[in-house]
């Protein structure tokens, strides 16, 4: 059983992203980053193919930046920071067009988190959710207010449509593996501010560095 196949756990995906952030410097470590996308891929995983179109990606993302740190290069891309540093260093990422560079270290991690963006607000939407609120709103606005923007028509109308079948939210906290409903949210809480720590950490490097739009 690999890594992404292994049982889901909120409680590992709240170390993870609290251990992504450096405390001297608050850069973002790629390890524990990619210890806590692992985790949140078994998440949409547990809940069957639904979530596939964006948890396939992901996981060839994380492949890419599993692959950079078994490289020769592997302490450039200790962090998010150094990555950076290093891949517009050495002229390796493509700045307008796809051509010499499409798996940079900065393009993967990019991907990885608009797709972020939309797990922190569905998440957060459910912690904040009440017993009869449906999952499916929940989640297509999530997506709507993240994903979709990078979307095309097509895949955004076969997610939105995808998100009808979501289970109801006690399935959601069950699948969580952490006990009680009222346990869920409290962890949520608690989660929650590490994963925006590292969104808000990650969006003003790449703002900074104009990568937000990178082809």
């Amino acid at each position: 059983m690999t890594a992404v196949e292994e049982k889901f756990s909120l409680t590992e995906v709240l170390s993870s992203f609290k251990a992504c952030l450096e405390k001297e410097n608050q850069d973002v470590l790629v390890d524990h980053y990619i210890s806590g996308w692992n985790g949140l891929i078994r998440f949409m995983n547990s809940l069957g193919t639904i979530f596939s179109f964006v948890s396939k990606d992901a996981i060839n993302k994380i492949q890419i930046m599993e692959a950079f740190r078994k490289s020769s290069s592997r302490d450039q891309y200790r962090s998010l920071q150094s990555m950076v540093a290093y891949e517009l260093g050495a002229n390796l990422v493509d700045l307008n067009r796809r051509a010499e560079h499409p798996n940079s270290g900065c393009r993967t991690i990019l991907r990885l988190h608009r797709a972020l963006r939309w797990l922190q607000l569905f998440l957060e939407k459910l912690r904040t959710s009440t017993e009869d609120s449906k999952t499916s709103v929940l989640c297509t606005d999530a997506y709507n207010d993240s994903l979709a923007n990078y979307h095309p028509w097509i895949i955004r109308k076969a997610a939105t449509v995808s998100f009808y079948a979501l289970p109801a939210r006690n399935t959601f906290f069950e699948v969580m593996n952490v006990g009680s409903i009222e346990d869920v949210v409290a962890m949520l809480g608690e989660a929650m501010p590490y994963v925006s720590q590292v969104y808000d950490i990650t969006q003003q490097l790449y703002a900074r560095h104009n990568l937000l739009d990178l082809p």
